[in-house]
C-alpha cells in the first residue's frame, strides 16, 4: 500500500506495482469465485477474472436473458455456469453484483450459504449502508468487502481489453478471518482495478448516489437539456446545438481533460474560449451549489435509498423505466446526436 498526497490530503491506495497480478492470484489460490448476477457489472469483473486465471463460477437464474448472454460469452452450464442457489453453495467468495432491489430480494438464499469464513463482496454500498430498508445483515463470521470500480461493467472490460485499468475504491466492512484486506484488494486487482483508494461502504454510496444524480448522470443531462433549449430558441439548428452541447464535448474536450486536467484543456483552447470559461465557471459553480447541499443531505437521510427501493421493487417497473428512458431517446436533442454520430468519420 503507498500513501499518495492528492491536493494537500494524504490518502492510502494500491497499484499494481506493490501489489501484482501474481500476488493476487496466490492470495486466492483456493478460492471459488462465484459472480451472483449478470446485467451491469457481473460481466465484466467475472469475464477479467476469468482472464485473469482465477478460479471463477457464474451464478444466474436459467431460461433468463442474462442466463443466455453468459453462455453467449463463454460460460458453460454445469462446469461455470449454475444456477444461483448451486452457485452460492460452491463459491467460497460470494460476489453480490445483482441490482440493489434484486439484492433485498434474493438476500435469504444468500445469507443461508454464507459459512463461516466465506467473503461476502459487493460492488457498492447500499444494501449494507441502508440496511434497515434492505434487510441485508450479515453474520458475524464472513468477511464483508467491497471493490466499486469507478464506471461501469462495459467500461471496465473494455478498458481491460485495452490493457488499461478502470480506478476502484476498496472498503473491508467486517473482518472475521483476519484476510479481508488482502482478499479484497486480490479481488480488487483480479477484477482489473487501475488503481485501488480506500473508502468505507457509507461513503462509497454516498459519493456514487450522488455523483449518479449530479456530474456523472442527472446534473450533465439536465445542463445539456438546458443549453441546448437555449441554442434552439434563438434559431441554432438541431446539428449545430448538439455539436456545441454534447459533440465537441464529448469527442474533443473532455478526452484532454481527461488526459492532463481542466486547466490544460483551458490553456489549450482558443484565448476566447479560456476568457469565457474563466468568468464564467464560478457564476454555474455558486448557482449549483446549493442543489448539490441538498442531494448530499437526501443521500446521506436514507430518502434516496428509500425511493430507489421503492420505485424498484414495484412489479410495472421496467414498463415504466422504458417509458422515462423514451423521454430522452425521442427528445429533439438526442434524436439529433443519434443522426450527428452516424456522420463521424468511423461510421461512415
Amino acid at each position: 500500500m503507498a500513501q499518495i498526497n492528492f491536493g494537500g490530503v494524504t490518502e492510502n491506495v494500491v497499484t499494481r506495482e506493490e501489489f501484482p497480478l501474481s500476488r493476487a492470484l496466490e492470495v486466492l489460490k483456493d478460492e471459488t469465485i462465484a459472480v451472483i448476477g449478470y446485467g451491469v457489472q457481473g460481466p465484466g469483473q467475472a469475464l477479467n477474472l476469468k482472464d485473469n486465471g482465477f478460479n471463477v463460477i457464474v451464478g444466474q437464474r436459467r431460461d433468463s436473458k442474462t442466463w443466455d448472454k453468459a453462455v453467449a460469452d463463454g460460460w458453460e452450464p454445469g462446469k461455470t455456469l449454475f444456477p444461483i442457489e448451486e452457485a452460492l453453495e460452491k463459491g467460497t467468495v460470494i460476489q453480490y453484483l445483482l441490482s440493489d432491489a434484486g439484492q433485498i430480494a434474493l438476500w435469504p438464499a444468500v445469507k443461508k450459504n454464507l459459512s463461516p469464513g466465506k467473503v461476502l463482496y459487493f460492488s457498492h454500498g447500499f444494501g449494507i449502508t441502508y440496511k434497515e430498508q434492505t434487510g441485508i445483515i450479515p453474520p458475524k463470521n464472513v468477511d464483508v468487502v467491497l471493490v466499486a470500480p469507478k464506471g461501469s461493467g462495459t467500461s471496465l472490460r473494455r478498458m481491460f481489453l485495452e490493457g488499461r485499468g478502470l480506478n476502484s475504491s476498496y472498503a473491508v466492512f467486517q473482518d472475521a478471518t483476519g484476510r479481508a484486506e488482502e482478499r479484497v484488494i486480490a479481488l480488487g486487482i483480479g477484477v482489473g482495478s487501475g488503481y485501488l483508494f480506500e473508502t468505507t461502504f457509507k461513503k462509497e454510496v454516498f459519493s456514487d448516489l450522488t455523483g449518479e444524480r449530479g456530474t456523472l448522470m442527472g446534473a450533465v443531462q439536465g445542463l445539456f437539456a438546458a443549453q441546448y433549449q437555449v441554442l434552439r430558441e434563438n434559431g441554432h439548428s438541431p446539428s449545430e446545438a448538439f455539436n456545441e452541447t454534447v459533440e465537441e464535448l464529448t469527442q474533443s474536450l473532455m478526452p484532454l481533460v481527461a488526459e492532463n486536467g481542466m486547466d490544460w484543456m483551458y490553456a489549450n483552447c482558443s484565448t476566447t474560449a479560456q476568457r469565457g470559461a474563466l468568468d464564467w465557471w464560478k457564476k454555474f459553480r455558486d448557482t449549483n451549489l446549493p442543489v448539490f447541499r441538498e442531494l448530499y443531505s437526501e443521500v446521506a437521510k436514507g430518502n434516496e435509498a428509500r425511493k430507489a427501493i421503492e420505485a424498484n421493487s414495484k412489479p410495472d417497473y421496467r414498463t415504466g423505466l422504458e417509458k422515462e428512458l423514451g423521454e430522452l431517446r425521442d427528445s429533439e436533442m438526442w434524436r439529433a446526436g443519434a443522426e450527428v454520430r452516424k456522420l463521424r468519420p468511423e461510421n461512415l
